[in-house]
């Protein structure tokens, strides 16, 4: 087995990369932070930062301690616009108030970089991205079909990057051109949907088989998922994450168990070719997406910066009971 922890000289990224060293992303702060309750679903402001720090540091350190080599500031939505519109007060200076605008503009002097550009846009190398991908929305089999593509395309235009892949932990098989957000289970139950760390070593592995070097997590992405792919690439790095000390690749731990029958699943087929339940009999596998033909532009997305009122609401709940009739 690889060492814990191993230590490696402090490089650039792109150091990294080019030296075909395999760059393991963060996981998803929103989501993450939602259910531990300092993000409130819907605005998904950042203002946690500022008002509970120590929560964000606290999965920054999970992540890190899982294997992860980024560390990405929580600044989703931190724009002056978005967190004015979602009813935050913004300061202009940094004071005792809550400093908004310093801290959204301070987190993006930090994480700019002009060369790494996380979207699905074949123009990107062409404007000098270093690397390029996608990230979120859609799950690690659909984001991998889209990598593929821009791999051939790459390839095809003579083009040079950095491949990189951080999609949902969420299987969404089903849902249409604007990923999950279309599915009804979206924000609040998509928990059956969650990829078990098994599916995301399979993923880490298909990655980097693709050719993928920079690989990690966006929404529901959990620090053990970001284990799951520091333990399928250990023989690749060298090494294990610190969080494998207490765990062991592929269950190795369970052969200490009490029960005979679940001594017997400490190896990697048992793992491997599992069928999982989901415990909900009456439940269909797949579900329909509420395809509204809603998409960027149309006046319904325009943002408002009063909240909803009751007749806008009422409004919708009539839209999706046609929809869903």
């Amino acid at each position: 087995m690889a060492p814990i922890g191993g230590k490696k000289a402090k490089k650039g990224i792109l150091e990294r990369l080019n030296s075909g060293e395999v760059v393991i992303g963060d996981g998803g702060f929103v989501f993450s932070l939602e259910k531990r309750g300092y993000v409130k679903a819907g605005p998904w402001t950042p203002e946690a930062a500022v008002e509970h720090p120590e929560a964000v540091r606290q999965l920054h350190r999970e992540f890190l301690r899982a294997g992860s080599n980024v560390m990405q500031t929580f600044t989703f939505y931190a724009s002056e616009d978005k967190l004015e519109n979602r009813g935050n007060y913004v300061a202009e200076k940094i004071s005792v108030s809550k400093p908004y605008r310093a801290f959204s503009k301070e987190c993006r002097r930090h994480t700019s970089s002009a060369k790494f550009i996380p979207k699905a846009n074949m123009f990107f190398p062409l404007a000098g991205a270093s690397i390029v991908g996608v990230n979120c929305h859609f799950d690690p089999t659909i984001s991998l079909q889209t990598v593929k593509l821009m791999k051939e395309g790459l390839q095809a235009a003579g083009l040079k990057a950095h491949l990189m892949s951080q999609p949902l932990a969420y299987h969404t098989p089903d849902c249409g051109k604007q990923g999950f957000i279309d599915l009804p289970e979206f924000p609040f139950g998509l928990e059956p949907r969650v990829a078990t760390r098994w599916d995301i070593q399979k993923y880490a592995r298909e990655a980097y088989n693709l050719g993928v070097r920079f690989i990690g997590g966006c929404c529901g992405f959990e620090p053990y998922h970001i284990r799951a792919i520091a333990e399928e690439l250990a023989p690749e790095r060298g090494f294990l994450p610190p969080a494998s000390e207490k765990h062991g690749s592929w269950g190795s731990g369970l052969d200490m168990h009490t029960k005979p029958w679940i001594r017997a699943r400490a190896r990697k087929e048992y793992w491997e070719n599992l069928r999982i339940a989901s415990g909900r009999p009456y439940n269909p596998s797949m579900s329909k997406p509420d395809a509204w033909g809603v998409t960027k532009g149309t006046s319904m997305l325009m943002q408002q910066k009063e909240a909803t009122t009751e007749q806008q609401l009422r409004e919708l709940f009539e839209k999706q009971k046609y929809k869903s009739a």
